[in-house]
C-alpha cells in the first residue's frame, strides 16, 4: 500500500509540473542593424507594411518611408503638419495620417505617395488605426477628447465617440471593438466600432499614465504599457487585470507578436523590454535589450519578427532638438 501511495504522489507531482506554466528561455534579441535616414525634425509613431517591406515614420510635418530591404529612403509624403501616426489600408492602396497641428487626416496613395484627400477631424489627432471589420479609420483626438471615425469607402467622417479622457494609443480587435488608453484616467475605454458607443471603462490597477497598447487577438489579451513601469495585461472581454510585469522607464509604445507570443515595450531608458506569454494568464519578462537613447517608439516586422525603433542624436542642452541628419532606424532581432 505504501508503494502505491508513493507512486500516486509521484504521478500527481509529475502532472502538476507538466501542467504548470513555464517561462521561455530568454531570446537573444539585440541590435542587428542601423539604417541611417537623416532629415530634420522629431518623430512619433511607426507603422510597418511587412508585405511591401516598408516602414512609415511620422516626422514632424511629413511621412518618411524607408525601404527595409534596401535600407534606403523610398520617398516622402509632404504637408502633414504635426503628424503623429500613419494607418495603412492595403486593400484600398491608401495611407492615412493624423495631422495634430491641423486637426486633419491626409489620405495618400501607397504607390505614388500623392495626396488624394484631406479630411477634417477632431482637434489634435494623435494615434490613428484601421479596423478592417468595419472598414473605418479611427483618430484619437487629444484636445477634443474624442474619436473620429472615417469610412474608407467615402473618406468621410461618419461619427465621433466621446472619451471623457485624453487618448493615447488604441487597438482594434477586428471583431467589432476598439480599445483606447486614457492617459489621464489610468483606464482603457472600449467602444463599439460600428455603433460608435462606449461599452466599458476598465481601470489599469497599478498602471499609471498608459501609453502603448497592443493585443493578442487569439487569446483576448490587451497589453497596456504604463509610465509606472508596468505592462498591464487585461482580459479583453471583462477587463480583469491578469498580470503586471515590470518594464523600463519612459515607455511610449507596445507591440505583440502572435507567432512568438512575445510582447515588447520600447522605453526611454534605452531598453526594449521583452515579455513572454507563457499562457494566457501567466507572463514572464525574458529580456531587457539595450537599445539607444530616445528609441521610445517602434513597430513589429511580422515577416522577420524584428522590431524597428527610431532615434536621433539630441543637441546638447536643447529639448527635442536634434543634430542634423542624425535620424536613424534601429533594427532589433534575434541574434544569429
Amino acid at each position: 500500500m505504501g508503494r502505491i501511495l508513493v507512486s500516486m504522489a509521484s504521478v500527481a507531482l509529475l502532472i502538476t509540473l507538466w501542467c504548470a506554466p513555464t517561462a521561455a528561455a530568454p531570446p537573444d534579441y539585440k541590435v542587428i542593424k542601423r539604417i541611417p535616414v537623416g532629415g530634420e525634425g522629431g518623430w512619433d509613431y511607426l507603422t510597418i507594411d511587412s508585405a511591401a517591406r516598408r516602414l512609415y515614420t511620422a516626422r514632424s510635418n511629413r511621412v518618411q518611408i524607408v525601404d527595409l530591404e534596401q535600407g534606403t529612403l523610398a520617398g516622402e509624403v509632404p504637408n502633414c503638419p504635426g503628424i503623429h501616426g500613419v494607418a495603412l489600408v492595403p486593400e484600398k492602396d491608401r495611407g492615412y495620417t493624423s495631422n495634430g497641428q491641423e486637426g486633419s487626416v491626409t489620405v495618400f496613395d501607397l504607390k505614388t505617395l500623392k495626396e488624394v484627400a484631406r479630411i477634417k477631424v477632431g482637434q489634435r489627432p494623435d494615434a490613428i488605426i484601421y479596423d478592417p471589420s468595419t472598414k473605418r479609420v479611427f483618430t484619437m483626438n487629444a484636445s477634443t477628447k474624442d474619436v473620429s471615425a472615417i469610412d474608407v469607402d467615402t473618406d468621410k467622417v461618419v461619427g465621433t465617440v466621446p472619451l471623457r479622457g485624453k487618448p493615447e494609443f488604441a487597438v482594434a480587435d477586428e471583431a467589432g471593438k476598439v480599445y483606447v488608453n486614457l492617459e489621464d484616467k489610468n483606464e482603457v475605454l472600449v467602444f463599439d466600432a460600428k455603433e460608435l458607443r462606449e461599452l466599458n471603462r476598465w481601470p489599469l490597477g497599478p498602471g499609471k499614465e498608459p501609453a502603448g497598447l497592443s493585443m493578442d487577438r487569439k487569446n483576448r489579451r490587451l497589453f497596456s504599457t504604463c509610465h509606472s513601469e508596468h505592462m498591464v495585461v487585461l482580459n479583453a472581454d471583462d477587463g480583469k487585470v491578469v498580470a503586471t510585469p515590470k518594464i523600463g522607464k519612459g515607455t511610449d509604445a507596445c507591440v505583440f507578436d502572435p507567432e512568438t507570443a512575445l510582447a515588447f515595450s520600447s522605453n526611454g531608458d534605452s531598453t526594449l523590454t521583452v515579455v513572454h506569454e507563457d499562457d494566457p494568464d501567466h507572463f514572464s519578462v525574458v529580456a531587457n535589450v539595450k537599445t539607444e537613447p530616445g528609441a521610445r517608439t517602434m513597430a513589429l516586422d511580422a515577416k522577420t519578427h524584428n522590431i524597428c525603433l527610431v532615434t536621433a542624436k539630441p543637441k546638447p542642452g536643447q529639448r527635442r532638438q536634434f543634430e542634423p541628419n542624425s535620424f536613424v532606424v534601429i533594427v532589433v532581432g534575434p541574434g544569429q
